[in-house]
């Protein structure tokens, strides 16, 4: 059995329950909506200037790049580094996305990427319908059990997601609506600007991101892993800044769920990514570094994995049983001394992990194995998570592993394999 199904297979029985309906947040987006649709009756596009009409798409590229690049490859996945001026813009374009402050909908990614199609534990689950995942929810006022779960303390400690999360309101509302104003009195459109500018590209933005949740997870191609409902279309890369790139295709080579981490959704330069040409373009001149990539090897396997489960699936067999094990690679298995200074050591299905070089490359932050570590087998773990019963005196990981903290995909489990040192022996120790 995969890893995946692991996780999945409890999520299939539970009734999920609407929580209470979030009436504020209702009004101010039905709201957005009419007076967009109204500012075509109000100032049709053809009395617009010139300066208003070409000043549109920069807009909308700006939201959608301060979504992409800033609150989605930066701060939710750490996917590189960069300066406090690089940040500063990037949390203020953020902000004109009107899709909160970047710790809640960093949070809240990361949580989606935890658990992804979890009807339960999914903020926009796509198995609870299309309308949900792209906007229904919206409407709803969260309750999220598994979000202490969540690694946070990076968000902590940076001072600009603290400052614009304690003012994100203020900084929202100016960044865009009333920015947008400014500009158009520039030129003596101040009213174009707002109808235009500001309230009717907010919501094509705000559309632009929740295809990715909705129709990114309904249809498109999955060469890559089929283990989730992310998939890779060409058309919404093309409306969301690379992010439409949802899962590895031939023809969009995406990373998004396959490897998160990953700075690129298209590993080719010609490929449709303006965020990653934008994060290229600017490591060119040291305003970005450390640019993290996902391991060629990691890459070429997927690739051969899903074609023999293409293959078994046409011949009629189960991909499950034909691939489970296969191209692994495993570790050598060998004794080792369990208490290693410096090393980060994690027993997971009868197996001791050796964790230490693979800590920085880690989706979910380093902290987070190093909570389930067996030289930290007696810390106190935060509310909402918990570690399988004792093995002797070390403590097991495999249920956080498999579905209690993270849906991982079988590129993950190989990985694993490949840092397996010893199989565990509960026997007498000295």
């Amino acid at each position: 059995m995969t890893a995946h199904k692991h996780a999945q297979e409890p999520a299939t029985s539970v009734v999920v329950e609407k929580g209470e309906f979030w009436t504020a947040n209702a009004i101010f987006f039905i709201a957005m909506h009419i007076i967009g649709l109204a500012a075509f009756w109000i100032k049709p596009p053809s009395t617009l200037p010139r300066a208003t009409l070409l000043m549109l798409p920069l807009l909308w590229q700006a939201a959608v790049f301060g979504i992409t690049v800033g609150y989605h490859r930066l701060w939710s996945h750490r996917a590189f580094r960069a300066g406090t001026p690089v940040r500063v813009a990037l949390a203020f374009c953020g902000a004109m996305g009107f899709q909160g402050s970047i710790k809640v909908r960093c949070l809240r990614h990361r949580l989606h990427h935890r658990f992804t199609d979890d009807p339960v534990h999914d903020p926009y689950a796509v198995t609870r319908g299309m309308f949900f995942a792209h906007m229904g929810w919206i409407f709803w006022k969260p309750s999220y059990p598994r979000m202490s779960s969540i690694g946070r303390e990076d968000l902590d400690r940076d001072p600009i997601v603290r400052f614009q999360h304690k003012y994100y309101v203020p900084i929202a509302l100016f960044s865009g609506l009333i920015f947008p104003t400014l500009l158009g009195a520039l030129w003596g459109d101040a009213l174009g600007m707002y109808l235009y500018g500001g309230v009717v590209v907010r919501v094509i933005v705000w559309h632009c991101t929740f295809i990715v949740n909705s129709f990114a997870h309904w249809n498109g191609l999955q060469p890559y892993s089929d283990e989730v409902t992310a998939r890779g279309n060409m058309l919404l890369a093309m409306l969301t800044g690379g992010e439409g790139n949802h899962n590895f295709v031939p023809r969009t080579r995406t990373t998004r769920h396959a490897f998160p981490h990953d700075f690129r959704a298209g590993l080719r330069i010609d490929e449709w990514d303006p965020s990653k040409w934008l994060l290229l373009f600017l490591h060119r001149f040291g305003l970005v570094w450390g640019l993290r990539r996902a391991r060629e090897a990691d890459i070429s396997w997927a690739v051969k994995d899903m074609r023999r489960r293409e293959e078994a699936k046409a011949q009629g067999l189960d991909p499950d049983e034909v691939c489970n094990g296969s191209d692994t690679d495993e570790g050598e298995q060998t004794e080792w001394n369990a208490r290693a200074p410096g090393r980060c050591l994690l027993v997971i299905d009868g197996y001791v992990v050796d964790a230490t070089k693979f800590m920085g490359d880690h989706p979910g932050g380093a902290s987070l194995i190093r909570n389930y570590a067996v030289r930290d087998a007696d810390k106190k773990l935060p509310s909402g998570q918990e570690r399988d019963v004792p093995i002797g005196d070390w403590r097991e990981a495999t249920w956080a592993y498999h579905g209690g903290l993270n849906n991982h995909s079988r590129a993950a489990t190989r990985r694993l394999r490949q840092l397996r040192i010893a199989r565990f022996d509960d026997g007498p120790r000295s």
